[in-house]
């Protein structure tokens, strides 16, 4: 894969560290559920670094006042693509908990491999925030691509999209798509099989979040 000024892939040893165990198949529901939270707070950490809105306020410590800078209120909105993308919001809401949750709902046509948008439900005025959009994987880079779409359609302008695991085609395709988004994914696998699913990957992470099959 080419290397894309908008793609950001972490490397990180505690990282590489907890995506070790949420690959294995022996880890269970509740691990890997808190293993996606962790990983998502690193990478939210990493990802906002820059960017955020901030402002400054005035503080009055025990032995003088100064000026100090912190996030605008009401400034940032998490947009999960349902339903895994739900594994990773808790994992942003640690660092910013006030930020409101939108929900973009899509699902695989397993013949064609496309996706198909079902629901969408935002929060008023989002097109003035910074929308992070989260999904654990980024496959094939459909619903990434067609979630950001229509968050642009939506009037958003600040957009940032985290993936936890990420395939070259999928990741190409989005930085390709939509060149003004930042793409931030925690390791980037060999490719993708003949059904569209990552390789090695961790399986369906929708499943392994939610113990459905």
């Amino acid at each position: 894969m080419k290397n894309y000024e908008n793609v950001i892939i972490f490397d990180h040893p505690l990282i590489r560290h907890k995506i070790a165990i949420l690959r294995d198949e022996k880890t269970s529901m509740k691990e890997f559920r808190e293993l996606v939270e962790e990983i998502t707070t690193l990478m939210t950490y990493e990802s906002l670094k820059d960017g955020v809105p901030t402002t400054e306020i005035e503080v009055k410590t025990p032995l003088e006042t100064c000026t100090q800078t912190i996030v605008a209120d009401n400034s940032i909105v998490i947009v999960p693509i349902l339903r895994a993308g739900l594994g990773m919001v808790n994992g942003v809401h640690v660092l910013f908990p006030s930020a409101k949750v939108g929900h973009i709902g899509m699902y695989r046509n397993e013949e064609t491999l496309q996706p198909e948008t079902y629901y969408c439900k935002l929060p008023h005025g989002i097109e003035d925030k910074l929308v992070v959009i989260v999904d654990p994987m980024l496959a094939t880079g459909g619903s990434a691509c067609d979630a950001i779409q229509l968050l642009k359609n939506k009037g958003c302008k600040h957009i940032k999209f985290m993936a936890i695991i990420g395939a070259p085609e999928g990741v190409s395709k989005v930085a390709e798509a939509h060149p003004d988004v930042g793409i931030y994914v925690s390791t980037l696998d060999r490719c993708l099989n003949e059904h569209g699913y990552i390789l090695p990957g961790l399986g369906d992470a929708g499943d392994r979040l939610f113990g459905t099959k």
